[in-house]
């Protein structure tokens, strides 16, 4: 279930494993439903592709399986049927079951009546809206690719330290540059030796110190329930799970008298459940008491971000030492230990890293903005108020 997005058309993912006889059937082309509460409610509905010609995958026995019908009905079509308002409201209103544990019955989604217009308007209608999502999905693709080489480069950098082993092996400075992707003069910035530390061996003359050392962390707080709207009143307000769900937060609360406040670039952390999530603030907002902000002091923005990734290991450990729900205080954040890289380091990492992240966040917002065109003409489109002319028509 957690592998159907909630605004996006593609799976998160597949995975194989031996088929055990349950769960519901599907192939290219299918649309899965999420049935149960909440995930209907939230949307989680998947187009799929990527499957292997002629493979059939296997899914949660809690999802519906709808499909067009040959020289009837589009397979795509259907996908931005079921993801219509009209149809989202039907089968909501339809769910049954205990309080927690409702889902909507199939016959309930079989029984959902609706114009379909001509196959051959149902392809032009899946056209537009596809492009949209093919637009999205790329975007969505990039940013992976971008993010992964940045995490890379920190993780060469900062954690494995490739140069500096490759120095103190001996390898000819020519090699080390070409294979590494560095200039000389990055090169030169790097010891030719470890030594040993607290945190392990570390490269000579870099340092250990405590994360309130190394960055300005401000602790989020809650203002009073009153000052939280839903219509724009005051700055966007970040409190929890719900707001690390992509690498920038997504607008849902504001409020009207913020107590702690993050800046734009910012990284922030989710400090209870999940502990360590981790997401980049697009904008200047208010932090509650489930978030907290970093910046290296430096004033670096994408080594913030990577340096907090890289604590991945040691957030999980708060996260299941928490009694009900996991969390990290605020003397246990600032305490945490972290390597002291020089200056000049830190500062040839921005530079390169800088223009990736610009790319990310560009993509990111064209994203958004897309997706808010697509959900604009989607019930339209499928209700008839807007209609597709379609070539050779009169």
């Amino acid at each position: 279930m957690d592998a159907l997005p909630e605004n996006e058309r593609a799976p998160r993912r597949f995975e194989s494993r031996a088929f055990t006889g349950s769960g519901a059937k599907f192939q290219n082309g299918d649309t899965l439903i999420a049935r149960i509460t909440p995930c209907l409610e939230n949307g989680k509905t998947a187009f799929v592709s990527g499957l292997k010609h002629g493979e059939i995958g296997h899914g949660s026995t809690e999802f519906i399986v709808l499909a067009g019908r040959p020289g009837e009905s589009d397979n795509l079509f259907a996908y931005y049927l079921a993801r219509s308002p009209d149809f989202r409201r039907y089968a909501i209103a339809r769910m049954e079951g205990t309080s927690g544990r409702q889902r909507v019955p199939t016959v309930a989604v079989e029984n959902f009546r609706t114009e379909i217009p001509p196959l051959a308007e149902q392809r032009a209608i899946a056209h537009i809206l596809g492009t949209l999502d093919d637009k999205i999905e790329l975007n969505r693709r990039m940013n992976e690719t971008l993010e992964a080489i940045a995490r890379a480069i920190f993780k060469s950098w900062f954690v494995d330290f490739d140069p500096v082993r490759a120095k103190a092996s001996g390898e000819p400075p020519e090699s080390i540059c070409r294979r590494l992707g560095l200039t000389p003069d990055l090169l030169a910035l790097f010891p030719d030796r470890l030594v040993d530390s607290e945190l392990g061996e570390i490269p000579e003359g870099w340092g250990v110190g405590r994360l309130d050392e190394e960055f300005d962390l401000t602790m989020g707080q809650s203002p009073p329930g009153e000052t939280y709207n839903e219509v724009g009143n005051g700055i966007p307000f970040y409190q929890g799970r719900a707001d690390f769900e992509s690498r920038f937060p997504k607008r849902r609360v504001y409020c009207s008298a913020p107590k702690k406040l993050a800046k734009r670039g910012d990284t922030l952390i989710s400090v209870r459940a999940p502990v360590g999530a981790i997401n980049m603030a697009a904008e200047d907002c208010a932090i509650g008491r489930g978030v907290a902000a970093a910046r290296h002091k430096s004033g670096s923005r994408s080594y913030t971000y990577q340096f907090m990734h890289s604590l991945e290991a040691v957030f999980s450990r708060f996260e299941a030492e928490g009694t009900v729900f996991g969390s990290i205080s605020k003397s246990d954040l600032h305490g945490i230990p972290c390597l002291v890289p020089p200056a000049q380091v830190v500062a040839s990492f921005e530079t390169i890293l800088v223009p990736l992240d610009d790319l990310i966040e560009i993509a990111a917002f064209e994203s958004r903005t897309l997706a808010a065109l697509r959900d604009t003409l989607l019930p339209k489109l499928i209700s008839g108020e807007l209609r597709v002319p379609l070539e050779g028509a009169a």
